[in-house]
């Protein structure tokens, strides 16, 4: 194969970029400074983290944190329409003195929430109307997906379903589940469930069991998998005795969001080895967001470090166009741009599917640079990740 060409400028031409990248792939524990005098044995008890879940302005200045005015005022006009809310450990992870903290703009609301952008909606996936029963998402042949509950361990400013989460007027029942157990049943064409939420890890042992033996107890379904945010926002909730509880219903999946390389904490990491440990396939899912993670730099560090926690990044998700999140969607443009300019300078398993959730129930659709240039009867051009031109025979 030929190559023709000179090599284009990439995301290693900016200045500082690889030391960038080496300082946000360090693992590092979060800071207990505002937390100090609560023990250890507390503080590692997932029941604590939720009751003492971040949720108001007072409570964050009785720590002495400090707000913006734009975040007070955003916190006191937006919270009707999705829950303001994250752990303690969570709050150790964000630097209160930079309001522009990506960890702090991904939980904290600001008053640009209430403006409807074109094209948004509250249910931009068409989940809706893909909902044979309560709590039940089918929207591909062989797939569904089922809501386990509608609350979070923390609340994302961006979250695909804040119609439902914090001031949801479904929840999760017996006998909601038991017609949707009776709707796997008799969809045999159904193999793949995955179990989402709000975040399922956050349900007792007991009762995410019952669900679990119950859907594996369908003769047809083959793997179960586990969407969840848990081991960022709550690495406490891995306990030994979750592993114990999950094992048992293997093959299971664990689809981990993670946004930021700061997110993953030396815990995140312990708690992501221990899932590993334990057998559980891997993935993540990111969501491309302005001013957070659309640079290139900040998602090879988060890419390379999910692998070092043995995590395969899966999808990098388009922001879906909810009601209220104009002010964190990039450019579709500057996606395939930062995709492009990453690829080839890591290894493929660092790369994760670009895809865009389509509108009204479409479904994912990936997303990549293109990178042929012509296809001849004879020989098809083609442009590398060095923008070096390549021709190939065509048959």
């Amino acid at each position: 194969m030929d190559v023709i060409g000179k090599t284009s400028k990439t995301y290693t031409s900016a200045p500082g970029a690889e030391d960038k990248i080496l300082e946000l792939k360090k693992f590092k524990p979060a800071n207990r400074s505002f937390w100090a005098h609560v023990p250890d044995q507390l503080w590692e008890d997932w029941h604590w983290q939720l009751r003492n879940q971040i949720q108001t302005h007072a409570q964050l200045r009785k720590l002495g944190l400090q707000l913006s005015p734009e975040e007070i005022e955003g916190i006191a006009l937006t919270t009707h329409r999705l829950k303001f809310g994250f752990t303690p450990y969570f709050a150790c992870l964000i630097d209160w003195n930079n309001p522009t903290c990506p960890l702090r703009r991904q939980v904290v609301p600001l008053k640009q929430e209430l403006k409807t952008s074109p094209g948004e909606t509250l249910d931009p996936c068409g989940e809706d109307k893909t909902t044979p029963v309560p709590g039940l998402i089918h929207r591909y042949p062989d797939r569904v997906l089922l809501i386990a509950n509608t609350i979070c361990a923390g609340y994302c400013r961006f979250c695909t379903r804040s119609r439902l989460v914090s001031h949801s007027t479904y929840f999760w029942n017996p006998q909601s589940f038991n017609e949707q157990i009776k709707y796997l049943r008799s969809n045999r064409e159904i193999r793949d469930v995955l179990i989402s939420g709000g975040d399922p890890l956050l349900l007792c042992d007991e009762k995410l069991a019952f669900i679990l033996e119950s859907v594996r107890a369908i003769p047809h379904i083959e793997i179960i998998r586990i969407g969840t945010r848990a081991p960022i926002f709550l690495p406490q909730r891995v306990t030994d005795e979750l592993i114990k509880t999950l094992r048992k219903f293997h093959p299971i999946y664990i689809s981990v969001h993670v946004n930021h390389p700061t997110e993953l904490a030396v815990e995140a990491r312990t708690a992501l080895e221990k899932l590993a440990d334990a057998g559980f396939p891997l993935g993540s899912q990111t969501v491309l967001l302005r001013g957070i993670n659309d640079d290139p730099a900040i998602l090879i560090a988060l890419f390379q470090k999910l692998l070092i926690c043995r995590v395969k990044p899966y999808y990098l998700y388009q922001c879906d166009p909810i009601t209220g999140t104009g002010h964190f969607r990039v450019p579709v443009q500057k996606g395939l741009q930062i995709l492009k300019s990453i690829q080839g300078f890591t290894t493929g398993y660092a790369l994760p599917h670009y895809v865009i959730d389509a509108p009204h129930g479409g479904g994912k659709i990936p997303l990549s640079p293109n990178y042929i240039v012509r296809i001849t009867q004879t020989k098809v051009i083609i442009r590398n990740y060095r923008d070096q031109i390549c021709e190939y025979p065509a048959g």
